[in-house]
């Protein structure tokens, strides 16, 4: 433990070190935008914006490092996820300060687009002229929407939503790599869940997957919003530019292009991390050919040659990213029931208090209720054995943990062959204990899951149902309830509950008891 927390010292010092540095030769920033270069605010964002990727990259770094070492020695598994769980709480949290100045950055290049439309250019109506001709080479500039042919074109309405559009894509670029970040520590948290050996542990674990996860939702929203703002002004902007040139090839092929990106949303939907996130890169891709196409026809090159790297980049980016769904883990110690001969438990080591789940469902055998303690051996040589003293001050003695009903029957008969009398199946539910041998009612309860929250189920969450369970009836009720069950075994119910609401989080959804007719 020492030497852990003394190499997380050394390396955030290092870090700092390395911020220290960064700020005495800070990094070479330019304005994003022509004619901001001394606006002093703007480039100091700018610069402590590089600052902190600066910081990033580092911290990034340090992690992969870390990682290399636990490929290398697995036995030290918990301590090294442990200092990368450290180091990704500051990635974070320097990607949160990032958000706040990007924030910031394009609100000054908004209020400039904005003061800058005049610009002492005519507003004229439409130039019929060919646009090679007449826009000078020297005036033609790399970002497509700032060449003066859109503000000549475009009614100023118009021109003010397109470049509002264009000053938006940095925010949503800035969505979408904060998105993919938070993807990247979610899959290396769901690893390190599923690796964890103490409840403990995977509790924290769990409640960083749930919080992270809230956030690229919320990033995820955000995203949709800005980007079908950017998509639905830029997609007007350009088909107004080509209807009054009359190019009727090009605007029939954007059309094309854009059926076949919601056709293929429409196969991927709901089964990638996020639809917003797909849709994003299906149509930014649309876009992007559509812009360079617009480029062409205006014979700005320099646009031109930009926007198809642009297009090489987006080529390359797989957008089936798998979803990350990690069902909650309930550290049930099942067990199984055995024989000895030979004494298992002694004055040293007593017979252990039964442990209560807060969640989940666990069965046990209530060999006996006494009124005092009793010795291991008053019950044959069965082990393990647990016990309970219940509210009546009785001493209760189980043994076994099973996590059906089937399995716990099946122990209950090989117990009677043991010479024991009456023993009884309990089962706990969530913390609640219930004695179903005492209360034959309970055997006759059946379970069934209710999903509410949504008009359709999600293909990929009936997908889950067919899959856990098997053989049970999926039902509609009402506009929007959906029934499976019924369930003999609570813990079924529940582990299908489990699935699903890994599968959409969005989804309502609870086991209920009902009576079987």
């Amino acid at each position: 433990m020492m030497f852990r927390n003394a190499f997380i010292y050394c390396l955030l010092g290092a870090l700092f070190l390395t911020a220290g540095f960064s700020r005495a030769q800070q990094p070479a920033v330019e304005a994003r935008i022509a004619g901001l270069e001394n606006n002093k605010e703007y480039m100091s964002l700018l610069g402590e914006d590089a600052r902190l990727q600066q910081r990033e990259d580092s911290i990034v770094n340090a992690v992969a490092q870390l990682r290399r070492q636990l490929r290398e020695d697995p036995a030290q598994r918990q301590s090294y996820s442990q200092q990368i769980l450290q180091l990704e709480s500051r990635i974070f949290e320097i990607r949160n300060a990032k958000g706040r100045l990007i924030d910031r950055i394009n609100s000054i290049e908004q209020e400039w687009v904005l003061a800058n439309l005049d610009g002492g250019v005519s507003s004229a109506g439409p130039v019929r002229e060919e646009p090679g001709a007449a826009i000078p080479d020297s005036l033609k500039v790399r970002n497509l929407v700032d060449n003066l042919y859109f503000r000549e074109h475009l009614a100023e309405a118009d021109y003010a939503a397109l470049c509002k559009a264009q000053r938006l894509e940095p925010r949503a670029e800035e969505y979408v790599n904060r998105f993919m970040a938070n993807y990247g520590t979610l899959s290396e948290l769901a690893e390190a869940y599923a690796a964890v050996s103490t409840e403990t542990e995977a509790m924290e674990i769990y409640e960083r997957l749930n919080a992270l996860q809230g956030v690229n939702r919320v990033l995820a929203d955000s995203l949709a919003e800005v980007w079908n703002y950017i998509f639905d002004n830029k997609n007007y902007a350009y088909g107004y530019v080509l209807d009054e040139l009359g190019r009727e090839e090009v605007l029939s092929h954007q059309e094309e292009a854009l059926s076949q990106a919601s056709r293929r949303l429409t196969e991927l939907r709901g089964t990638t991390a996020s639809d917003a996130v797909t849709d994003y890169f299906l149509r930014k891709r649309v876009m992007v050919d559509y812009e360079a196409a617009v480029a062409e026809e205006l014979s700005l090159d320099a646009a031109r040659d930009s926007l198809r790297g642009v297009a090489a980049q987006l080529a390359e980016f797989d957008v089936r990213m798998p979803r990350i769904d990690v069902a909650e883990r309930y550290f049930l110690d099942y067990d199984s029931v055995a024989f000895s001969s030979q004494p298992k438990y002694t004055y040293q080591h007593p017979i252990p208090e039964c442990k209560v789940y807060a969640n989940g469902t666990i069965y046990r055998i209530l060999l006996g209720t006494f009124n005092t303690k009793r010795a291991a051996a008053t019950f044959r040589g069965a082990y393990p054995l647990f016990y309970l003293i219940n509210d009546e001050g009785k001493w209760c003695y189980y043994t076994g943990g099973f996590a059906t009903l089937e399995g716990a029957q099946e122990t209950q008969k090989i117990l009677k062959e043991h010479g024991f009398l009456r023993p009884e199946i309990v089962v706990w539910t969530d913390g609640v204990e219930r004695n179903l041998s005492r209360d034959p009612e309970a055997l006759n309860i059946l379970y069934r899951v209710e999903i509410t929250g949504t008009d359709a189920l999600p293909d990929a969450v009936k997908q889950i149902i067919s899959e856990t369970a098997a053989g049970h009836e999926l039902s509609r009720v009402g506009q929007q309830l959906f029934i499976v069950g019924g369930f003999d075994d609570r813990a079924v119910a529940d582990r299908l509950a489990a699935a699903v609401r890994q599968q959409d989080p969005t989804l309502e959804i609870k086991v209920v008891e009902v009576p079987n007719p």
